[in-house]
């Protein structure tokens, strides 16, 4: 997948981390780090698929994704919409006190700079002193994602103006603060006059729209203003790195739940179990259309809807006469068709297929990874598709990316991951792929004992403990995510076949 395909989602250090128990006086919370720290871009129409063992964090990174759990830490920035395309209270809340935004932000860096000192200055020759320091270690870790996150929310906005002092931010505050409510007096008056002009009262629409040029002329003055700004700190030599982090991308972590329910409709999920996720007591008709009533795509007893709703169930590969029967009377297939249709009625650009397969049988999979290749093409849609099968995988993905124990160990296009695996792990995965080798040269890698806890992972590189290359370094020091050819990413100390797999 080339870096010139738009980013859709870009995720960084995202982290879900699940408290156990109460907080016991001395000691750190203790967690299922179910996701720890992972970054990744997911490109507009691609199909991106993770693969890893149960329990690896496949489910909870598509679901966190998507703010079904609220993220931990980390930052998932949304490109298919931007920040001047509806209200958002964290952009309103930065805008209106950027001084302060600015003074909390380094009295956070000053803090994370402290913490690292001290930190780097306590022993660990006893039990009780290893303890202590991995406390703090994952205070500090914890510090530094939320003072980087809190940097970027703002650079994001503003950019380069971050470099200004505490007047001059007063300033740029006040004129952004102006052109966002200006655009937002935009957008009501807007979608007030199109109501208006659907119920057929265009006289009133008009006097709604005839407000609009005014507040235009409005915001080109206030974005003038911001220009002038800007261009007196060019001369600060940080300008050009802060400049460099300002995005018009929205922040899901920062969203309210009112704004996430909004951005639904663009971010969609298809469940694993076609049995559950469907309610018994509702027809076929009233699953599909229960989303599009919640998003206001169409009013109750609009007789459009149906017609909708029955184009939606042909392209999905259910016959229109299904449209009043209960689940029930459905097989496993067709179910999972009938989540599909719900899916896809309220027409959003990313979907989540989480095991969307898994509870099929092998003869009907098929089928339905072939409807999503074709609902791709017909609706531009990006898919985010988690697996354990990596047969599947390999077919429906442009890219893979492989999880253990929360982390992502390797990143690659599928064709180049078959061919080429850097990590040990991922070879082992590969390795177990049912296969027609009647020869025998195939040799399984048996991965030897469970995947050891979440709660509390091993040190250094979580997978050492099942790696048959483990070494001294695997066991004390986590090896970094890096980029290993274009495109291909991995962490591991031994990557596999280094040379020869060139």
């Amino acid at each position: 997948m080339s870096d010139e395909k738009r980013v859709l989602l870009r995720v960084s250090n995202l982290k879900q981390y699940f408290p156990i128990g109460k907080k016991k006086m001395g000691k750190p919370q203790a967690y299922v780090k179910a996701n720890d720290g992972i970054s990744l871009n997911i490109y507009e129409g691609e199909t991106f698929g993770l693969v890893g063992e149960s329990g690896c964090g496949k489910s909870t990174f598509g679901r966190t994704l998507l703010q079904l759990y609220r993220q931990t830490g980390g930052r998932t920035v949304y490109y298919g919409r931007t920040v001047e395309d509806f209200d958002l209270k964290y952009v309103e809340d930065i805008f209106k006190n950027l001084p302060e935004k600015k003074k909390k932000c380094e009295e956070l860096r000053t803090k994370v700079r402290k913490l690292r000192e001290d930190y780097e200055k306590m022993p660990e020759n006893t039990p009780e002193n290893e303890i202590a320091k991995k406390a703090a270690a994952q205070h500090l870790s914890e510090m530094e994602s939320e003072a980087k996150n809190y940097l970027l929310d703002i650079t994001a906005l503003i950019g380069g103006l971050y470099t200004l002092d505490e007047a001059g931010l007063a300033e740029a505050g006040k004129h952004y603060t102006a052109e966002y409510l200006a655009m937002k007096e935009i957008r009501r008056l807007t979608a007030e006059a199109e109501d208006l002009e659907k119920s057929g009262k265009a006289g009133k629409a008009k006097e709604l729209r005839d407000r609009i040029p005014e507040l235009q002329e409005k915001v080109r003055k206030e974005l003038a203003e911001i220009d002038k700004i800007r261009e007196g700190c060019l001369q600060d030599e940080k300008f050009e790195e802060y400049e460099a982090q300002k995005d018009d991308g929205i922040n899901l972590a920062n969203l309210t739940d009112e704004e996430m329910r909004y951005l639904r409709r663009d971010l969609q999920l298809i469940f694993q179990d076609p049995y559950s996720s469907l309610n018994p007591r509702m027809t076929v008709g009233q699953i599909i259309g229960e989303g599009l009533h919640a998003h206001n795509i169409f009013k109750k007893g609009d007789p459009k809807m149906q017609e909708y709703i029955m184009d939606i169930m042909e392209k999905c590969g259910l016959a229109t006469y299904f449209i009043h029967r209960y689940p029930h009377q459905f097989s496993g297939g067709q179910r999972q068709r009938i989540g599909i249709a719900r899916s896809l009625a309220v027409n959003p650009k990313f979907v989540v297929c989480d095991e969307a397969v898994s509870a099929l049988d092998v003869s009907i999979q098929s089928q339905i990874i072939n409807l999503l290749l074709d609902l791709k093409e017909q609706n531009h849609l990006t898919y985010l598709f988690i697996s354990h099968d990596l047969s599947v995988i390999k077919y429906i993905s442009d890219r893979i990316g492989v999880m253990y124990l929360g982390n992502m160990m390797e990143l690659a296009d599928t064709e180049h991951l078959f061919a080429h695996p850097y990590h040990p792990y991922t070879e082992a995965l590969l390795s177990a792929i049912p296969t027609t080798d009647v020869d025998g040269k195939k040799d399984t890698i048996i991965l030897e004992g469970d995947i050891p806890s979440p709660i509390n992972p091993p040190k250094g590189c979580k997978f050492h403990t099942r790696c048959r290359y483990c070494t001294e370094i695997c066991e004390n020091v986590t090896p970094e995510f890096e980029e290993v050819e274009p495109g291909h990413f991995v962490a591991c100390h031994h990557k596999l076949g280094a040379a020869d797999n060139k």
